[in-house]
């Protein structure tokens, strides 16, 4: 279960999922072992990524997609 304390400027995966987009689990993987999106914190189960990496990258998503 993940844990309900984050820690400020952070997502938890479920949450960077839904801003990407509502991606799988496997794509969120996918794009942290491409090395598109960094982990920044948490455990190797439940892992945390920065707000501004997961937004910068949701952005570059959405102008790619507009393209």
């Amino acid at each position: 279960m993940e844990s309900q304390l984050i820690r400020p400027g952070h997502y938890t995966a479920t949450q960077a999922r839904q801003v990407l987009g509502d991606i799988s689990a496997g794509a969120l993987r996918n794009l942290v072992y491409r090395g598109r999106l960094a982990r920044s914190g948490g455990t190797d189960r439940y892992p945390y990524y920065a707000v501004a990496d997961v937004n910068a990258l949701a952005a570059e998503r959405e102008q790619r997609a507009a393209a």
